[in-house]
């Protein structure tokens, strides 16, 4: 399974069609067809269920695709670092960032390190925090930022922010015409709750409950910000979400959420035991610089 072999195979799975990834890859399907034919062999597997007119991918298949992709990728960035070695700070950033106030942060960050180099580009990669970590695992990307909590023996990390937790409420419900910007979790209790889908998340929500002897009415669990508020707009229940997630519009009321540990907590995160390119732990000293002068 050389990296040749891997594109043909990627270029296949992404055409379902071997004439079409031949015209593709500039190329004859003669050989082609020998080259998926030899892998499947290699693998001892079936990669591609043959049609008349396309093929379908098997479950096989549709592991390696996924595997190849990574591995093209990995390829494609060690290449790029090695090139870069020596001709000063240039190359490519890969980060990624949880919804949130998180990209609100490292905007600043991002601004002020092209600035300084200006050969500099960065891969911006969005998901919730769990996904960030698997990409982090995979090599996908290198650095991240997530959300509070994260594994100490995994990842290493320093907080970068803070976004306190709110209540997006439809204008006709009862709480959103109460006194003032906050309510207290005492105001939730029974209330239907549309809540982030991240375990750490839901586990810090039961904590608040549990201060009233109490548990919260979980009825939707969710990753994006703007479907949450989408779904307290029509009235299905009561959004639990980061202060940031909220735009201002006469759909929704907006009231933070009183009491100690009511925040997510950013952090900036990076793998142990897995030395980084000289760009990126330049970029780290700099975050961290950032974050300090703040």
């Amino acid at each position: 399974m050389d990296l040749r072999t891997l594109s043909y195979f990627v270029a296949v799975a992404e055409e379902l069609n071997i004439s079409h990834a031949a015209e593709k890859l500039n190329m004859s399907q003669p050989p082609l067809s020998y080259q998926i034919k030899s892998l499947e062999k290699e693998l001892n597997t079936i990669l591609f269920i043959r049609g008349k007119r396309s093929l379908q991918m098997t479950e096989s298949g549709q592991l390696l695709y996924r595997r190849a992709k990574e591995i093209l990728s990995l390829a494609d960035k060690a290449e790029e670092e090695i090139l870069s070695l020596g001709s000063g700070m240039k190359g490519t950033i890969s980060i990624g960032l949880v919804e949130g106030t998180a990209p609100h942060i490292a905007g600043e960050w991002f601004t002020g390190f092209y600035k300084l180099y200006p050969n500099v580009r960065f891969r911006i990669l969005d998901g919730n925090s769990d996904d960030l970590i698997e990409k982090l695992r995979s090599g996908l990307i290198s650095l991240a930022v997530i959300t509070s909590p994260c594994d100490g023996q995994l990842l290493n990390s320093f907080p970068v922010g803070r976004d306190p937790m709110s209540a997006f409420i439809n204008p006709t419900h009862p709480i959103s015409s109460l006194e003032g910007d906050s309510i207290n979790v005492s105001n939730l209790i029974g209330e239907p709750l549309i809540v982030p889908s991240r375990r750490a998340v839901i586990d810090m929500i039961y904590r608040w409950f549990r201060e009233y002897k109490s548990e919260p009415n979980i009825v939707c669990e969710m990753d994006s910000y703007l479907d949450a508020t989408a779904l307290a707009e029509r009235e299905m229940g009561i959004s639990i979400f980061p202060q940031t997630a909220y735009v201002e519009n006469s759909s929704l009321v907006m009231k933070r959420i009183e009491g100690e540990g009511r925040f997510l907590e950013y952090l900036f995160v990076w793998r142990k035991g897995h030395p980084l390119p000289l760009l990126e732990e330049n970029f780290i000293d700099y975050v961290k610089m950032c974050v300090n002068s703040n």
